[in-house]
């Protein structure tokens, strides 16, 4: 048994500065399933969107995010997320965070423009920025005596008041798999955070790490808390298309500096799709690269920068120019070999503006969380504001709490189960998953994918309780079994919204609806 005052599940920029800004007054336990680094925002090459510029307004930055988010964007979120903006920068400023100079500005940084922004609000630390940022914040985290920090730990399941027959409580923490000592530890905590981060791995080709397995989405659905918007899933356009390179996102501040899309002759194909060309969002980018592979029959497109000095490349992309010239590719010289691949979560746990979810007790931070900013599709480097902004409000909300006093948990019963005979069940299932989420429920869908999808969900499903219900638990099967839920989640999404809007299109329904509506589902009640 662990007791903490919080538990916070995930160690990305949201469960980090969460912990960071509650640890002067509550003792709280960072539980992740890998290392304390390893996190889809220490991937975050392009920065962090901000009003910081004189030129720039809090006006501007809300409408882009609205615009972006196709119709979809709750207005009072968004407003919050954006008026927050410059506070969370200086907080990040403050807590040793070196962002890229420019003396030449007023500012004294410098701003970048991706798709989909009309000004340049966009700070970073060169082409690295989530890196910068995480280095910074771990070590903090590292240090603070009120931090208990736990690697190698996935949660498995939330405890809930309902689940040990007293409902008057609401969630008391969490069953955690230790998996170097391969046995589960009851976690209690007066409040819970889910900061898991998103579902990319839900996909064959994905830009996130092997943790983003929707484990927050599903530990609270399987709670009883309601999801949104599942059907949003983004694709970054650019994903660098190379046998031996895996998951390496290429930057969508390339095309904010002047990247140009074409095709392997050097046509130039993006001004035919969107009159905002390689500045339209991700969506109308992603979608339009995909109509180019599929009518041409090829392999990838090309992102070309070579038009700008070698100087320039390096200063901006260092890490770009690095991980590009391993495989052979010199971008000062070459165009950059891009498919799209799944990238961002924009739906997840129903939450409120203090990062509440429906469960008393049970907060969800980050790209776990559906708090109305991002709407059907999610502007460019919006996501790491949304993490440091609602981590604020989360911290404010917690430490404002009334003291809880917690009933005894019962431990981790494995005296049913036995070690699991073949494990290369969960290997195949998995692959299988990732591949027809891939092929179904893409890009571009129609309802017999979904349909063809949905079928073979609910034949994993069956097959993953019968082996969670006979087999002790791992790390891959508490991973497949959130996998599964969340493609289950993000088809009966995709299969409600009967119109294309934003991230979702189908070729069943290709108009859109009058009045936008959230997708929201709610779990069916268990006795």
């Amino acid at each position: 048994m662990q007791q903490f005052d919080v538990l916070i599940l995930g160690s990305g920029l949201a469960g980090q500065s969460l912990a960071l800004r509650l640890a002067e007054q509550r003792r709280v336990a960072l539980v992740t399933k890998s290392g304390l680094e390893d996190s889809a925002s220490g991937w975050a090459q392009g920065g962090i969107a901000a009003v910081l510029d004189s030129t720039d307004s809090i006006a501007s930055h809300v409408a882009d995010t609205l615009t972006a988010g196709a119709g979809l964007c709750d207005p009072v979120a968004t407003h919050f997320v954006v008026e927050h903006s410059r506070a969370a920068i200086e907080w990040l400023i403050k807590e040793g965070v070196r962002f890229t100079r420019d003396e030449s500005s007023t500012l004294g940084y410098h701003l970048t423009r991706e798709g989909g922004h009309s000004q340049r609000r966009v700070i970073h630390v060169a082409d690295a920025t989530g890196n910068a940022v995480q280095e910074t914040l771990t070590e903090k985290v590292r240090r603070h005596p009120n931090i208990s920090v736990f690697e190698r730990h996935i949660a498995v399941d939330l405890i809930t008041g309902a689940k040990i027959g007293q409902p008057q409580y609401g969630c008391l923490g969490a069953y955690v798999f230790d998996i170097d000592a391969n046995h589960v530890i009851t976690f209690a905590a007066a409040q819970t955070v889910l900061a898991t981060g998103g579902a990319g791995k839900v996909y064959l080709y994905t830009t996130n790490p092997d943790t983003a397995t929707g484990d927050g989405i599903a530990m609270a659905w399987r709670a009883g808390c309601r999801v949104a918007n599942m059907e949003f899933i983004q694709f970054h356009p650019t994903c660098l298309y190379h046998p031996q390179a895996k998951s390496f996102l290429i930057s969508e501040a390339v095309r904010g500096e002047g990247g140009i899309l074409r095709l392997p002759d050097g046509t130039r194909f993006m001004p035919e799709h969107d009159t905002r060309a390689e500045l339209a969002p991700r969506d109308i980018v992603a979608r339009a690269i995909d109509f180019e592979m599929k009518k041409r029959g090829l392999d990838c497109v090309f992102l070309d920068i070579t038009h700008k000095s070698k100087d320039f490349l390096l200063e901006h992309f260092p890490t770009i120019y690095a991980r590009c010239l391993e495989f052979g590719i010199d971008i000062t010289c070459d165009p950059i070999p891009v498919v799209p691949a799944a990238h961002y979560t924009c739906g997840g746990v129903v939450t409120d503006l203090s990062a509440r979810s429906d469960l008393p007790g049970l907060y969800a931070v980050g790209e776990t969380a559906c708090t109305g900013l991002h709407g059907a599709n999610r502007l460019a480097s919006n996501s790491l504001l949304e993490c440091l902004v609602f981590s604020e409000a989360a911290a404010k909300d917690i430490l404002a709490a009334a003291p809880r006093q917690l009933p005894e948990l019962p431990q981790w019963d494995e005296s049913r189960v036995t070690d699991a005979d073949e494990e290369i069940v969960i290997a195949h299932n998995w692959e299988e998953l990732r591949r027809f989420m891939w092929d179904y429920v893409g890009i571009v869908r129609t309802n017999k994918r979904l349909e063809r999808a949905l079928h073979r969900i609910r034949l994993l499903e069956r097959e993953i309780d019968e082996y969670y219900a006979n087999f002790r638990v791992t790390n891959d099967l508490i991973e497949l079994r959130n996998l599964v839920q969340t493609a289950h989640l993000i088809v009966s999404c995709a299969q409600r919204r009967r119109e294309s809007r934003g991230l979702h299109f189908s070729r069943d329904y290709p108009e859109l609806l009058p009045r936008a509506r959230d997708t929201r589902l709610k779990p069916p009640r268990r006795m």
